[in-house]
């Protein structure tokens, strides 16, 4: 995977007071651009094995004179699968059948094999519903590649809205692979003391919000470890107990997954209280309400023009003079996604409901409220039957 043209980068710093002595902390996130896109329009993995919102994430210490790093990688579920909006809250996930599927989770991880070393993969979907099927799916892939290590960990199950603590459970798991694994460390003379040995990979369906809660309390393991290596904590000791710095450790985290977000999705991310407070609040609840609505929106009608300007801007779609436009219209294409929908199911209605009000006075009202309400019902299973026609969508590239 190549970070060639960068339309992704996060970029946080804090200024720490670790015992007296100053230390910066940084944190940037690089996005690849191989298979670049919004939520919907770009998931799992293309022929090449190149997936979605793939992300590179490197959390800095530069203390006393010594640089240190750790680095996680995150990105959508290595299979051919898609999304497709269609007006409904949560579209269905479509695992797509093809006979290069085997080959392309092989060439996925044989990449960060060579890119990364040792690779530990955390899937942190819902073993139920249709997110069961596309984690069934995975983990028997990776039943056949031995020389990665897959972890199967439901977050919403195990950790809830707001029992961030039991992510211990998980890092249980792999601690000892976490250790060995390790992290870069550097002295001020620009001499390697220690290098990191091996990646963890962690996903989640959109590969946002659970996954930066996951990321963010590894990397304070990881901080843990790298301070007590630099002489600044004694083996007893960790930055939580600095509540000051570590307040702003996990705004720096809160923040990075806030853009990471923005970039994919269109919105702040969710269960942001848990990387900042470690606990869920009424005043995150009512945030997270407000983004997922937003999400909807942005979703069914307006990331396919976005999709098809990143398309543009990275180089995916080449402009042929003499070709047919991608946007040429037909049916209900031609119609205005949002207001038309909106204007016919809120026309009918309202219809239906003023004519119910009169229905009372005489048998020619009713019937004029059963007609309206018939209309109505039928006015919106054409728009449920449609939904894809009414949601904007790409033009320039195919899914894959």
């Amino acid at each position: 995977m190549v970070f060639s043209v960068n339309l992704g980068l996060s970029f946080q710093t804090a200024q720490l007071l670790l015992k007296e002595l100053p230390a910066t902390l940084t944190l940037v996130s690089r996005r690849c651009t191989r298979r670049l896109g919004t939520r919907m329009w770009r998931r799992g993995a293309n022929l090449e094995g190149d997936v979605a919102n793939f992300i590179e994430t490197e959390q800095l210490v530069e203390i006393n004179g010594l640089r240190s790093s750790f680095m996680q990688i995150r990105g959508s579920i290595p299979l051919l699968w898609e999304q497709i909006v269609d007006l409904s809250y949560k579209p269905q996930l479509r695992i797509i059948n093809h006979e290069q599927t085997s080959e392309v989770v092989e060439r996925h991880f044989r990449d960060l094999l060579q890119r990364y070393g040792e690779t530990i993969a955390i899937d942190l979907t819902d073993k139920q519903g249709d997110e069961g099927q596309l984690s069934a799916a995975y983990a028997s892939e990776m039943e056949k590649l031995q020389y990665v290590r897959y972890i199967s960990f439901d977050f919403h199950y195990i950790c809830g809205n707001s029992n961030f603590d039991n992510l211990q459970l998980l890092y249980d798991q792999i601690s000892e692979e976490f250790k060995k694994q390790g992290y870069f460390l550097v002295d001020a003379e620009g001499n390697i003391l220690v290098e990191q040995k091996g990646i963890i990979r962690s996903n989640c369906i959109d590969c946002l919000d659970r996954t930066n809660v996951t990321q963010s309390y590894l990397a304070q393991k990881s901080l843990n470890l790298q301070l007590q290596r630099m002489g600044m904590l004694d083996s007893s000791e960790c930055i939580s107990m600095f509540a000051e710095d570590y307040v702003k450790v996990k705004t720096c985290w809160a923040e990075q997954g806030d853009e990471i977000s923005l970039e994919y999705a269109g919105t702040h991310a969710l269960k942001g209280d848990l990387v900042r407070y470690g606990k869920q609040t009424l005043g995150g609840l009512i945030k997270d309400g407000i983004s997922a609505l937003s999400r909807y929106y942005l979703n069914n009608f307006h990331d396919g023009i976005r999709q098809d300007a990143m398309d543009l801007v990275s180089g995916r779609y080449s402009i042929n003079r003499n070709g047919p436009s991608p946007f040429q219209l037909n049916g209900f294409e031609t119609l205005s996604y949002l207001p038309i929908a909106s204007a016919l199911i809120a026309g009918g209605l309202t219809l239906t409901s003023f004519t119910f009000q009169q229905a009372g006075r005489n048998a020619q009202q009713f019937m004029s409220s059963v007609l309206w309400a018939g209309v109505a019902a039928g006015v919106m299973a054409v728009v449920k039957a449609n939904g894809r026609q009414f949601c904007s969508r790409p033009r320039l590239c195919g899914l894959l």
